[in-house]
């Protein structure tokens, strides 16, 4: 009993459906045409071998490009009578077969002959790719088209399949799958190109054809794979593959395409629904939810044409596009067929049941944000069903690996009418708290977040899943700053004025290295202080140990101090200070990076940062610690190393780097200046010896003032003094002569000179 219901059903279903109104609505578009004017046809026919294609530009609605015997290029929908598409006979193309086309922002990239070339239709020109050594056979890729966003610059994204080497046991291609991922089809599965999906394989599929792969346009990581008998679907790029179900209402008639009586000739997507249409003179329909995408049959009718392709003009309104040839006119005319969809639907015959959505809405949608590590963003949609009946939200990511979230979904009140209404609230952090540190999560990320109904009705065409990007990297908004609360200038050791009036100051050759070395340089060096950029510079003490206070800010809003681990050099080479812990008191496990060796690494002295940095206390480092007695000059962090400097007062300006990988995906990074101060002239003698010289000579003086006038009283001292009179009565006589005989000759007696001084000038 149960095998002569399928059988009836199948039957009924083979049947044609009666309707009481005509599938699509058919005009032709004939436009441009004058007569007595000839157009020719420029350069070398491009054409298409296998069944049509048309693809739509994913941003940009109005361009598109129809791949059939002849190859037309449109801006305005097929609006217009148009030329068959050509490239330049210059481009030397040989044989002008396409076999591949992608959109990638203004460029349309074509595979012709095997060679990649690229068409700029908003500067009209061709070029050809170069770098490419090997032959293409496909081009494939994805678009972001939120243009409000800096993240989103639209990249060509493309990658090429190689022509297989081994047909029979091998056959790989390339393709962009989602926002993130670079994957390969391989014996049946996808393997990827980046963490974390790197790590494994796709689950393996079955497939009896050579795949042409569709990526629908909004960045979900939606498949379509797709050849004449077969029909698959991948909502997680590639991960899981499932087949396309062919259903009449509730219920499933064939498990895959390659079971039912079906000849695809061309499909159709855009970010929510799926159109086929077969060789059988046959229309279907689906959308591509989160359940297991099925696909319904519209009624019988005459709407196939070997060259007859489709595109999807807006959510619900399907167009089949046929060229038509003018034996006038160079120029092919279109025949277009809008098929309404919802109103399609509504018909009995279809089994379709009634959307049970009344309201889906979120201010989120088509917007991009973005959120940095340890960083959460909340979203929130308003969803009201049908009375009578219940909704199953779901919220998903397209990267949940870098990706995390929680969603709550509660009553938040009731309409006019007695409705309940929903509110669906989902939180979103730069990390998911699941996963644990260390791990890959150094690189940015692109994600799409999706809001849509579980058990939503194929009816529902108006109801569109609501979905919004979200990158997962650096808030451009972010910056660091060193607080400067005691400045030089508000302490009065410093003038403000005189800073910026072309202000400059020596370093001597002995304390600064051209190179970063830490080697003398040969002369001094004279800097030009720039006040604009670095403002008053921070007063430090030069006898105490120092850090700066490193602030995070997000536009003009204080965040937090930094406890991340960063990174100072002094920009103009000087090396006159020392950092107070080496590697063995920082308990590093492995040998820490310097700047001299980042420097031999990277070429650079300010090349140092998140991306290159790899920590001494890291285990999986396999580093030695070889030198535990090397200086450590990794500041923040666990431990407490701080700035030493020399015996001398000066300038600083410092280059600061937040290199700790796991605090921001951004390149946190500044200069600033500091003064040293306090440190006064170095003496010669030490403290000690000119107390005990000082206390000496007082005593001494003290004894002497008491001994010289007993020691005079005695007969001993009575000699002294006729000696000294005697001495100095011979003096004064000698004096007496040689100012006599100036006054009469003018001139020194003979053998006596004038003493001279000759002093160094400093120029």
């Amino acid at each position: 009993m149960l095998m002569l219901m399928l059988v009836a059903a199948v039957t009924m279903w083979l049947r044609p459906l009666v309707t009481a109104q005509p599938l699509c609505h058919a005009r032709t578009v004939r436009t441009g045409k004058v007569f007595n004017v000839i157009q020719d046809v420029q350069g070398d026919r491009l054409y298409f071998q296998s069944t049509t294609r048309l693809i739509k530009h994913p941003c940009k609605k109005n361009i598109a490009l129809y791949l059939g015997k002849q190859v037309f290029f449109t801006t305005d929908n097929f609006e217009t009578s148009l030329l068959p598409f050509t490239i330049p006979t210059s481009m030397q193309v040989g044989v002008p077969e396409v076999t591949s086309a992608h959109f990638a922002g203004s460029l349309l990239l074509l595979v012709v002959n095997h060679k990649v070339y690229t068409y700029d239709y908003e500067s009209n020109s061709w070029n050809l790719s170069l770098g490419i050594k090997h032959p293409v056979t496909h081009v494939s890729g994805d678009n972001c088209c939120y243009t409000g966003s800096l993240f989103c610059v639209v990249s060509i994204s493309w990658t090429w399949w190689l022509t297989p080497v081994i047909p029979a046991l091998w056959e790989a291609g390339l393709i962009a799958t989602s926002a993130s991922q670079v994957s390969v089809i391989l014996l049946g599965m996808f393997k990827y190109s980046d963490h974390p999906l790197n790590r494994s394989l796709g689950l393996s599929f079955d497939y009896n054809g050579t795949l042409d792969i569709v990526i629908a346009p909004g960045q979900k990581g939606i498949l379509l794979l797709w050849f004449e008998k077969s029909l698959l679907f991948s909502h997680n790029a590639g991960q899981l593959v499932d087949t396309v179900r062919v259903k009449k209402g509730d219920q499933t008639l064939f498990t895959s395409i390659f079971e039912a009586p079906i000849t695809i000739h061309n499909i159709a997507v855009n970010e929510n629904e799926l159109a086929v249409i077969t060789q059988e003179d046959n229309l279907y329909y689906g959308n591509l939810g989160i359940v297991p995408s099925s696909i319904i049959k519209f009624a019988d009718q005459h709407i196939w044409s070997e060259e007859a392709a489709l595109m999807f003009r807006s959510s619900g309104i399907l167009e089949i596009l046929t060229p038509l040839r003018d034996a006038a006119f160079a120029a092919f005319d279109f025949q277009k067929c809008l098929v309404n969809i919802q109103a399609i639907l509504m018909d009995p015959e279809l089994h379709v049941g009634r959307c049970n959505i009344e309201f889906l809405k979120g201010e989120f949608t088509y917007r991009m944000y973005t959120i940095d590590m340890h960083s959460q963003l909340e979203l929130t949609a308003l969803l009201i069903p049908q009375p009578g009946t219940s909704l199953i939200p779901l919220v998903m990511v397209s990267n949940p690996h870098s990706l995390g979230f929680q969603a709550t979904f509660y009553e938040s009140g009731y309409t006019s009418d007695g409705n309940t209404k929903y509110k669906l609230v989902s939180r979103h952090f730069g990390r998911p708290k699941r996963v644990p540190l260390p791990c890959s999560l150094k690189r940015a990320t692109m994600s799409t977040l999706t809001v849509d109904i579980a058990n939503k009705e194929i009816s529902c065409v108006d109801i569109k899943p609501l979905s919004t990007l979200i990158s997962v990297g650096c808030d451009l908004d972010k910056k660091i700053v060193i607080q400067n609360t005691v400045s030089a200038c508000s302490k009065g050791v410093l003038d403000a004025s005189a800073l910026q009036d072309n202000y400059s100051f020596i370093i001597e050759k002995e304390f600064y290295d051209p190179g970063f070395q830490g080697r003398q340089s040969s002369q001094d060096l004279r800097v030009f202080y720039s006040y604009q950029q670095l403002g008053c510079p921070l007063l430090v003490y030069y006898d105490t140990p120092w850090k700066p206070v490193v602030e995070l800010w997000r536009k003009d809003r204080f965040q937090e101090v930094v406890g991340a681990e960063y990174v100072l050099l002094e920009v103009n080479g000087q090396f006159s200070y020392s950092y107070s812990q080496t590697a063995k008191s920082a308990m590093c496990v492995s040998q820490p990076q310097n700047w001299t060796t980042m420097i031999k690494e990277t070429g650079g002295p300010f090349l140092w940062n998140r991306e290159n940095y790899v920590s001494c206390h890291d285990p999986n480092n396999d580093a030695p610690l070889r030198w535990p007695d090397v200086q450590y000059q990794i500041l923040g962090g666990r431990t407490a190393n701080q700035i030493i400097f020399s015996h001398n007062n000066g300038f600083y300006v410092f280059y600061i780097s937040i290199v700790d990988p796991y605090y921001s995906y951004c390149q946190l990074e500044t200069v600033f200046s500091i003064y040293v101060y306090g440190a006064f002239p170095v003496q010669l003698v030490s403290p000690g010896v000119v107390t005990v010289l000082l206390i000496s000579s007082i005593l001494g003086s003290v004894w002497l003032a008491y001994m010289i006038p007993r020691l005079l009283r005695t007969a001993h001292g009575c000699r002294m003094k006729r000696f000294v009179a005697e001495l100095y009565g011979r003096c004064k006589t000698v004096c007496q002569f040689r100012a006599s005989a100036t006054a009469r000759t003018g001139t020194e007696p003979l053998g006596r000179h004038r003493s001279s001084y000759g002093g160094r000038s400093d120029h």
